[in-house]
């Protein structure tokens, strides 16, 4: 589908640029920018998986991760192939790199936004997420969605790698409710190289949806030998407290995925001890992801009372007050959305 704003520019000879994402790719006619999925024709900008999701699925919100976010609710989740990041350690590989893989991208669903709304109604779900690959390559489909979502009374989800221009999050706060954010590194250089962008785009898309409104949640996947060091580990947790120490923070294992088959899976020992730093650099909540352990449960800060056990993404007991948002023993202010 043609699209003609607003993160479209035209330039010189039949050029566009793209102000989607950092990369602000300069397209030539007939060509792609990075993700695949926004092509220069004719001097217009044809977003080439405009209602064509290529994966679709109806999660709890917590597989998200969100968990300060409608606990306990169903989102509507949509992906299309293409992405603007090249992670070796993709777990969704299959749709990110179909391009680059040249794997078969013949298959999609039919849904424009209309229905992909009608759709979530019907199955009872309370926001629609943008999920599965990096969204902000299909903004405008996401867009058209979301505002039609938000009249139907449905929130909207992003969950990002966190490469969006600042452009891109002014609009994008328009209609986004929640985001989840990875942050993979805290390291340029590994950014770089594993993952082919670059650190500070990122802790800027972290602090700009935190400034514009936006709910946000951040993940970091633990990588054995990678990035699981006590210094980096105490680095991000640091920058993530310095926005927000309310901020959710998500250390979630890893397993051997696409080009990073040799790592082995996250122990669950460095996994706590991400967490037992997070707290030490007083985050309010970290939560420990991919692996049963009590930390998947949301906890009072003031005076550690189990607020929302959960096992796996099932929430087993919702023991907060949703109406005021308070702990129910000592009546403290736990910060996120808890009622539509």
């Amino acid at each position: 589908m043609i699209v003609r704003w607003p993160l479209v520019q035209k330039l010189d000879n039949g050029y566009l640029r793209c102000r989607a994402c950092e990369r602000r790719c300069v397209i030539p006619p007939g060509k792609t920018g990075v993700c695949g999925v926004r092509k220069n024709v004719d001097g217009k900008l044809d977003l080439i998986v405009y209602g064509k999701p290529a994966a679709l699925g109806i999660d709890p919100i917590e597989k998200k991760p969100l968990f300060h976010f409608l606990p306990n609710t169903a989102a509507y989740s949509i992906g299309t192939y293409g992405c603007n990041l090249m992670c070796q350690f993709c777990q969704n590989w299959e749709l990110s790199q179909a391009y680059r893989e040249r794997l078969d991208t013949s298959f999609h669903y039919d849904l424009p936004p209309k229905r992909v709304v009608s759709e979530a109604l019907g199955w009872g779900c309370k926001s629609v997420a943008y999920t599965y690959n990096e969204p902000i390559i299909f903004y405008e489909y996401m867009r058209d969605t979301a505002r039609l979502a938000k009249k139907a009374g449905l929130k909207n989800l992003l969950i990002s790698s966190g490469y969006e221009t600042k452009e891109a999050w002014k609009h994008l706060s328009q209609f986004i409710d929640a985001a989840n954010i990875d942050l993979k590194f805290f390291d340029d250089k590994k950014y770089a190289r594993y993952s082919k962008i670059h650190l500070e785009p990122v802790l800027e898309s972290i602090k700009e949806a935190k400034k514009r409104g936006i709910w946000v949640e951040v993940t970091t996947l633990i990588i054995p030998g990678l990035n699981d060091s006590e210094e980096e580990l105490r680095a991000t947790a640091q920058f993530l407290a310095s926005v927000d120490k309310d901020i959710p923070w998500h250390v979630t294992a890893f397993h051997p995925a696409y080009k990073m088959m040799d790592k082995p899976i996250t122990p669950v020992e460095t996994l706590l001890k991400a967490r037992e730093i997070g707290k030490e650099e007083g985050l309010n909540f970290v939560y420990v992801g991919n692996v049963l352990t009590p930390y998947e449960s949301t906890y009072c800060p003031k005076c550690g009372t189990l607020l929302i056990k959960r096992e796996g993404f099932v929430v087993k007991n919702l023991n907060l007050d949703v109406k005021t948002g308070t702990c129910r023993k000592c009546r403290a202010k736990i910060k996120g959305v808890w009622r539509e």
